[in-house]
């Protein structure tokens, strides 16, 4: 595999790997959240961290506010990263794009993940018990971020850095805010979920929810933590141990 486009990146290519790891981040993430993870995982997984629109290397491109338009566009650019066994990793907004690209691939006949991990989101048919933040004024949306514990102090009393970041944000969360799921029959590959026991957004019950959207075999873990526990580095390295376990059980 020697493709290479701007939505997929490969910080340490593997031609020897049995598993390819696509990881899609949460609201403002980048590519550059998962820099650490190709050295944590075993060394058959390539981990492919995927870019969004409008930020990391693509920072001129337009941001995308729709989960269909980036659907749309993700799917042809993934397709030929697709020869060898893959499985997707979302945490919070990249749990939803992590779902409906499983769907669009089984839509087109396309291979199938052998896992989808999700992270840090309720279930996509767990109605939202907060109020949107894509649209609130300024103070209001930059107060909510500092509530997530997921943006350093710096960063938010930075105003020129907040005038970059805000713009991605509202579009992020806009994808996941005006998200609407639709009942499909369930995947058939195993869902592993992933959650912060201090997570106000999304509480175990709420987690547990997605095993209701495969017919294979489903497994939840929750962490100490909030919405970022992944940020955490004993959590994180938890949960990599944890895919690792995965990936060796299916070679």
């Amino acid at each position: 595999m020697t493709t290479t486009n701007s939505w997929i990146t490969r910080p340490k290519p593997n031609p020897k790997a049995h598993l390819r790891l696509f990881c899609f981040p949460f609201a403002g993430g980048a590519a550059s959240s998962f820099r650490t993870w190709p050295d944590q995982l075993a060394p058959d997984i390539e981990v492919c961290p995927v870019e969004l629109p409008g930020r990391g290397k693509r920072l001129r491109e337009p941001l995308v506010t729709g989960i269909l338009p980036l659907i749309e566009t993700l799917t042809p650019a993934l397709l030929p990263y697709l020869d060898i066994p893959f499985a997707f990793f979302g945490h919070s907004l990249g749990t939803i794009i992590s779902l409906e690209l499983a769907r669009q691939l089984r839509r087109q006949e396309a291979p199938s993940p052998r896992h989808l991990f999700i992270s840090g989101r309720r279930a996509p048919q767990v109605p939202a018990r907060k109020r949107p933040l894509h649209n609130l004024p300024k103070s209001e949306l930059i107060e909510e971020l500092r509530q997530y514990n997921g943006t350093p102090e710096t960063v938010l009393a930075n105003q020129e850095l907040m005038e970059l970041f805000l713009p991605i944000l509202r579009a992020d969360f806009g994808i996941n805010e005006t998200y609407t799921y639709t009942s499909e029959p369930p995947l058939n590959c195993p869902i592993s979920v992933f959650g912060g026991l201090e997570d106000t957004d999304a509480n175990s019950d709420e987690l547990a929810a997605w095993g209701d959207l495969t017919s294979s075999t489903f497994t939840i873990h929750m962490f100490p933590g909030g919405h970022f526990f992944i940020n955490n580095k004993k959590e994180c390295n938890q949960l990599l141990e944890l895919i690792t376990k995965f990936a060796i059980a299916h070679r």
